[in-house]
C-alpha cells in the first residue's frame, strides 16, 4: 500500500435508490480526482521486479489555456499510464510547463503596449517581474486544466523549464558543448523576425506559397579595356526581391552554361547605386531558372552568402533589422522594404532596365509566432554543430533502439537528420535562459562558465558584461526526459526512471522537439531517452479544417467538458484517433459518447439496485461461478474482449480498443445480457442473483 498523506473522504453508497437516474459528471469528476491525488495514487509504487513505465508530459507553453491538442495528449498518455499502473508496473508520469520564450514575451509585450509603454521603457528587471507574474498565473491554470482532463500525473514532481534545477542543466549542456567544440559564435545568414526582433531557427519559419512577381532586370556591362563607343552590353537576371538588387556584389552563372562562357570575369554595374560587381562562375546556379544568371546578395540570402564566401565577394546590407532600408540603399534609405521594392521597380522601368514581370509563386518564410515575413540577414549568433549529434540519433531509429509509431514517419525523421543544418540557439529576447557567456572590454577575452562570473579570469577586471541574449526555448526542452529527473546531479529518480518508456506527442513537432531530445539523450546520458515515439495527429473541426482563431472554429476543451463531461470528450478523442492521422471533432460523436457514459451509469445503478440484498457483496470477476448459458456466454465474450483490448493497447491502437469496449458494453452486455438477466431474475430467489 502507498502512504496516504491526506485523503478526501468518499461517502459509501448506502441508498442506491437515491442515485440520480442520469449521470452528472460535474458531481463526480472533481471529487474523485481529489480522492486519487490526495491519496497519493498517482505516485509510482516501487516494484523492483518490473521495469518502470515512465512518460514525460510534453510541457505546454505558459501563454494561455490548454487547447484540444493538449487534451488529446493528456488523454492518450493517461490511457497508457493508467493501463500500466493497473498492470502492476511502477508508473511515473512527469508533468510540467515550458517558459516559451518568444511566445510568452510577445504576450506580455502586447499587455505593456496597451498600457502605453514597452519593455525598453520599463527595463529588463521590471519586465521580467511582469513576465513572472503572468507565468505564475497561467502555470497554475494549466495544472488545474490538466486535473479537469483527469491527467493522473505525479504533481509532486511537476517541473518548469526555468526551474533552478532545469536551469542548472541548461548551463551544464551549453558549457559542455562549448568545451567539446560543438557550440560556436559566428556571423552567418539567419532568419530574422522584424516584429519579434530576434533570430529564429529554420524550424521556427513557416514557408507559405504566396503569389508574387518574378522581375527580369538588365544590368549594364562595363566596357572592356580599350573598348569605346558602340551599344551598351547587358546581362539579365530574374529576381523575386528587387529591393535586394541594391545589395548585389556579384552575378553568378553556371560554368557549364555556354551562353555566358565569354562573360565570366567581366564587370557588371548595379543599377541606381552604380556599384561595379564581377560575373563569377559557380555550380550552385541552376541552369533552368530565370535567365541562367543570378544576382548575388551575400548579406540577404543563405545561398548567396555561400557563393559570396567562395568568391570573396563583399557583404552589403541594405535591409536593416527593422525591415527598413539602410544607408547602403542610397536614395531609398529609411523606406520600408516593400515600399522600396515598389519605388525601385518604378525607377528601373523609367531607366529601361525592366525586361518583363511575371506572376510567380514565392515560398515566403513567415515567423511561426507573429506571421511576419522573415528577413534573411547576417548576424553574429550562437550555433550548435548538429551533424555530430544527428548521426547517433538517426542510427537509434535505423537500428531499432527507438521505434516510431506510425512507421511512415521514419522517412520524415531520417530526411531531416540527414540534411540537418547547424542550429541557431541565440535569441534577442529578455525572457528565457540567459546565455552563460561574459565579455571583458578591457582585455577583449570571453568567458563561458557554469557559474556567474564577477571578475574576468584573464585580467581580473570586474567591469565585465554578460551576453544580452537568451537561448532558444527548445534548448531547455530538448533536455526534458532527463533534466526533469534531476540531471546533471545523479539523483535516485534519474537512476530509476531514465530512460523513459514512451514519448507521446503530435507529429508536427517531430523536428522541433522529438529528434532533438533523442540527440541530447544519447549525447549526455549515453542512451536514447525513450524506446517508443508515438505520434498523434492534429484535431480538426467537423469539416476537417485546421482550427484557428481567424476562422472562428476553435473548440475550447473546457467548454466541452462543462457541457458533456470529461469522459465524453476523452472517449471521443481516443476513439476518433489513429496513430499519426488527423481527426475530426464532430459534435454528434461527443453527444454519443456522453450517452455512452450515461449508459454505464444506468447499467451500474441497475446492478447495484438488483444486487443490494446479496450477502457478502458482489464477488470479483475471477470468483464468479456462471450458472446459466447466458452467464457463460457473457464471460466468454468478456475474456475475448480483455485479450483483444490488451493487445490493442500494447500496440498503441487506442481508438480500436475504445470502439471494442463500447460495442461490448452497449451491445453484448446491456442490450443482450442485462435484458436476459432481467427475465431470469423474475422467478429467482435472491441467493441466485450472483452475476451482473
Amino acid at each position: 500500500m502507498i502512504e496516504q498523506e491526506k485523503t478526501t473522504e468518499i461517502t459509501p453508497i448506502t441508498d442506491v435508490a437515491a442515485l440520480p437516474k442520469a449521470y452528472e459528471p460535474q458531481a463526480v469528476e472533481a471529487r474523485w480526482y481529489r480522492f486519487w491525488e490526495e491519496g497519493g495514487y498517482f505516485k509510482p509504487r516501487p516494484n523492483p521486479s518490473r521495469k518502470p513505465f515512465v512518460i514525460s508530459m510534453p510541457p505546454p507553453n505558459v501563454t494561455g489555456a490548454l487547447h484540444l491538442g493538449h487534451a488529446i495528449t493528456a488523454t492518450l498518455e493517461d490511457i497508457m499510464v493508467r493501463y500500466h499502473r493497473m498492470q502492476g508496473d511502477e508508473t511515473l508520469w512527469v508533468p510540467g510547463e515550458d517558459h516559451a520564450g518568444i511566445a510568452t514575451q510577445t504576450v506580455v509585450e502586447r499587455l505593456l503596449a496597451k498600457e502605453g509603454t514597452d519593455r525598453h521603457k520599463v527595463g529588463r528587471e521590471a519586465f521580467l517581474e511582469r513576465v513572472w507574474q503572468w507565468v505564475q498565473q497561467y502555470k497554475s491554470r494549466i495544472q488545474d486544466q490538466h486535473r479537469r482532463l483527469g491527467a493522473s500525473c505525479d504533481w509532486s514532481r511537476e517541473r518548469f523549464t526555468l526551474d533552478e534545477g532545469l536551469s542548472k542543466a541548461v548551463r551544464e549542456v551549453f558549457v559542455r558543448l562549448y568545451e567539446e567544440g560543438l557550440i560556436y559564435r559566428g556571423e552567418r545568414i539567419i532568419n530574422w523576425c522584424p516584429f519579434c526582433m530576434s533570430a529564429l531557427s529554420d524550424l521556427e519559419v513557416n514557408h507559405v506559397n504566396t503569389p508574387g512577381k518574378l522581375t527580369y532586370v538588365r544590368y549594364p556591362l562595363k566596357p572592356l579595356d580599350g573598348q569605346t563607343g558602340g551599344a551598351t552590353e547587358y546581362i539579365s537576371v530574374a529576381t523575386t526581391r528587387p529591393e535586394t538588387i541594391l545589395g548585389d556584389t556579384g552575378i553568378a552563372v553556371n560554368p557549364k552554361d555556354p551562353r555566358y562562357k565569354d562573360l565570366i570575369g567581366r564587370i557588371a554595374i548595379v543599377p541606381v547605386v552604380e556599384r561595379e560587381i564581377p560575373i563569377v562562375a559557380d555550380e550552385a546556379v541552376e541552369l533552368g531558372f530565370g535567365t541562367g544568371a543570378v544576382k548575388v546578395t551575400p548579406a540577404h540570402d543563405p545561398v548567396d552568402f555561400e557563393i559570396g564566401a567562395r568568391h570573396n565577394l563583399p557583404r552589403v546590407q541594405v535591409i536593416g533589422f527593422d525591415a527598413r532600408m539602410t544607408s547602403e540603399a542610397g536614395p531609398y534609405m529609411g523606406q520600408d522594404r516593400y515600399e522600396a521594392r515598389k519605388n525601385l521597380v518604378a525607377d528601373l522601368e523609367k531607366m529601361g532596365l525592366i525586361i518583363k514581370v511575371e506572376d510567380y509563386v514565392v515560398p515566403l518564410g513567415r515567423c511561426q509566432r507573429s506571421d511576419t515575413v522573415v528577413e534573411p540577414l547576417i548576424s553574429k549568433q550562437w550555433f550548435i554543430k548538429m551533424m555530430p549529434l544527428a548521426t547517433p540519433a538517426l542510427n537509434a531509429v535505423k537500428y531499432g533502439q527507438i521505434k516510431i509509431i506510425p512507421e511512415r514517419f521514419n522517412k520524415t525523421y531520417f530526411d531531416w537528420l540527414e540534411n540537418i543544418h547547424d542550429w541557431c540557439i541565440s535569441r534577442q529576447l529578455w525572457w528565457g535562459h540567459r546565455i552563460p557567456v561574459w565579455y571583458c572590454d578591457t582585455c577583449g577575452e570571453m568567458t563561458v562558465s557554469r557559474e556567474d562570473v564577477t571578475a574576468c579570469p584573464h585580467c581580473g577586471n570586474t567591469q565585465i558584461r554578460q551576453d544580452e541574449d537568451v537561448l532558444d526555448t527548445w534548448f531547455s526542452s530538448w533536455l526534458w526526459p532527463f533534466s526533469t529527473l534531476g540531471w546533471p546531479d545523479n539523483t535516485a529518480d534519474l537512476q530509476r526512471y531514465y530512460p523513459n518508456a514512451v514519448m507521446e506527442t503530435g507529429y508536427d513537432i517531430i523536428f522541433f522537439w522529438v529528434a532533438r531530445m533523442v540527440m541530447a539523450g544519447i549525447h549526455f546520458m549515453g542512451n536514447a531517452p525513450f524506446s517508443t515515439i508515438y505520434l498523434h495527429g492534429l484535431v480538426r473541426d467537423a469539416k476537417g479544417e485546421k482550427m484557428s482563431k481567424s476562422k472562428s472554429n476553435v473548440v475550447d476543451p473546457l467548454e466541452v467538458m462543462d457541457k458533456f463531461g470529461t469522459d465524453a470528450l476523452r472517449f471521443t478523442l481516443a476513439t476518433s484517433s489513429t496513430p499519426g492521422n488527423d481527426m475530426k471533432l464532430i459534435d454528434e460523436r461527443i453527444v454519443g459518447n456522453r450517452n455512452f457514459a450515461n449508459k454505464i451509469w444506468n447499467a451500474s445503478r441497475f446492478v447495484l439496485m438488483t444486487t443490494a440484498g446479496i450477502s457478502g457483496g458482489i464477488p470479483t470477476i475471477d470468483a464468479l461461478q456462471p450458472q446459466t448459458l447466458a452467464d457463460r456466454w457473457i464471460l466468454n465474450r468478456f475474456a475475448r474482449l480483455t485479450k483483444s483490448v490488451t493487445r490493442l493497447i500494447d500496440e498503441f491502437q487506442f481508438g480500436e480498443a475504445g470502439r471494442q469496449i463500447n460495442d461490448f458494453f452497449w451491445s453484448d452486455y446491456c442490450d443482450w445480457y442485462v435484458e436476459i438477466a432481467k427475465v431470469q431474475m423474475q422467478g429467482m430467489s435472491r441467493p441466485g442473483r450472483t452475476l451482473l
